[in-house]
């Protein structure tokens, strides 16, 4: 089954991890584990592009993320020091994603006449290994837009989502780990990016963010990577009401496979458990029971978001294994039909209404 995943680092793997994506996951691990490179998501990543041909993950969103993973540092993930230096970091992301189509890996995908083009080759020939992955690109953490009047500049360079904030306190509001609203150019920002067309990415907004954004932003909107906070209670996770939210305004939500978000008290580098793929199919069914439907739950993976298998599912162990869903949902009860739009077709059908409406 084709699959569309609406969340992957692909940029700042390749750029500040410094890993060849177009080598194999299991080359990529024997290099890092060669190399004597033993902090934390090293040797085991799950994604790089053999494997997510070989996965069928042939269309994704992929981040621009001007912030530096540095372990050992408090917080590891930090703010660039210059606004300056954010823009260019992700400007030099964009780049990337450019340089990979011009060499025939990628087609970035900024309209729905490219997105309907891409689906349907992929659909004709599914074992394809020859056609371009399909990458749509978005911004996670509004760092690198110097002022809301850049958002335009980000348009026309091929940005097509954009999420405001991610930990802690961001140049425009306040994100995860955080309590806060928008600060007076985070609204202007949303101005903007409904003016030009921007989707609105409420990933690791705080929850005053959250309703601040939902009244000020009349756009498309879309969760990429979320889980329940019911199931796993936590300012990072969608409570049920923002969820409803969402489904009133028509989102989706991408559900991600970091082992943190998917059981409750978790804790990264101390606890240690066996979590299945079966526990990310509980979130995704929370939102289906939501619903009423299948329509609004659908694949934001982060895997590789400055972790690997140490953090992932059990039963995962490149991100060509997301294959076990389907299987996971068909004994559930789940239909094809509605399986097949949990795995991509929600996501497609989300950015044609988005780029035809």
């Amino acid at each position: 089954m084709l699959i569309f995943d609406a969340h992957l680092d692909l940029a700042w793997n390749a750029l500040d991890w410094n890993r060849n994506l177009q080598l194999p996951c299991a080359q990529i691990r024997q290099l890092e584990v060669a190399a004597g490179d033993k902090e934390k998501g090293r040797g085991c990543n799950t994604v790089s592009f053999p494997d997510l041909r070989r996965g069928k993950v042939v269309t994704f969103v992929a981040t621009v993320l001007a912030r530096l993973f540095r372990p050992g540092s408090i917080p590891p993930i930090q703010l660039y020091s210059q606004a300056e230096a954010a823009f260019g970091a992700a400007m030099g992301e964009l780049h990337y994603y450019r340089g990979l189509e011009q060499q025939g890996h990628l087609r970035l995908i900024k309209d729905w006449p490219t997105l309907e083009t891409h689906i349907n080759a992929w659909k004709a020939d599914e074992n394809s290994t020859t056609l371009p992955l399909g990458c749509i690109v978005s911004m996670e953490g509004a760092d690198a837009i110097l002022r809301p009047d850049q958002i335009q500049e980000w348009w026309n360079a091929g940005l097509r989502i954009i999420g405001p904030c991610l930990y802690g306190v961001s140049p425009y509001g306040h994100g995860t780990g955080v309590e806060g609203g928008f600060f007076p150019a985070g609204r202007k920002l949303l101005q903007e990016m409904e003016r030009v067309g921007m989707i609105l990415d409420v990933t690791h907004l705080s929850d005053q963010c959250f309703d601040e954004a939902l009244d000020l932003f009349g756009g498309r909107l879309l969760a990429s990577h979320h889980n329940n906070r019911t199931l796993v209670p936590h300012q990072r996770q969608l409570t049920d009401e923002q969820t409803k939210k969402l489904i009133a305004r028509g989102g989706v939500i991408g559900h991600a496979f970091d082992i943190w978000m998917i059981v409750p008290n978790y804790i990264r580098g101390v606890t240690k458990a066996e979590v299945s793929l079966e526990r990310v199919c509980d979130h995704i069914d929370r939102v289906c029971q939501l619903a009423g439907n299948a329509r609004h739950a659908a694949i934001g993976s982060d895997l590789d978001g400055g972790y690997g298998r140490e953090q992932s599912p059990s039963d995962l162990d490149t991100i060509a294994d997301l294959q076990r869903i389907p299987d996971i949902l068909a004994r559930r009860g789940y239909k094809t039909t509605d399986i097949e739009s949990i795995m991509h077709a929600n996501w497609i059908r989300f950015f044609k209404d988005a780029w035809t409406k």
